[in-house]
Parts: C-alpha cells; structure tokens; sequence
C-alpha cells in the first residue's frame, strides 16, 4: 500500500512541476509583451514630438517666406508706373 500514496504524491510533484514551468513562461512571456509595448509608446511619442515640431518649423518658415513675398511686391508696386509714349 505505500506504493500507492508515494505514485500519486510523485505524479502530483510533476503535474506542479510542469504548471509551475508553464506559469513561468507564461509571466515571462507578459512581461516581454508589456515591455515592448512600453518601448513602443516611448519611440511613438518620441516621434510625435518630432513631427509636431518640424510642422512648426515649416509653418514659420512659411509665413516668414509669404511675409517677404508680400514685403517684395508692396515694394515692387511702390514704383510709380510711367505711362506708355505713343
């Protein structure tokens, strides 16, 4: 009779064995995943931040070139225009 409790006490040590194993992957795994989901957001805010930024540099650059497009023809029509000899 001994041998009985002994088999299934063993078998119970292996079946723990393995679920403590696969319990293991399994929170390793999560872990993995949660990490490379927070390396993703960081670098997705990282570059919004670079995008927002170089919209605005290219929006300034934008009004500063219609700025002096606009100082260059109010220049240009400050010339008084000579009328045409027949």
């Amino acid at each position: 009779m001994s041998k009985g409790p002994s088999r299934m006490s063993a078998a119970r040590r292996n079946a723990e064995t393995i679920l403590n194993q696969s319990q293991k992957r399994q929170e390793t795994f999560k872990l993995e995943q949660k990490q490379a989901l927070d390396a993703m957001m960081v670098k997705t805010e990282r570059l919004r931040e670079l995008r927002l930024a170089k919209e605005a540099d290219e929006k300034e650059a934008a009004e500063k070139a219609a700025a002096a497009k606009a100082a260059a023809a109010s220049a240009k029509s400050a010339k008084p225009r000579r009328a045409k000899q027949t």
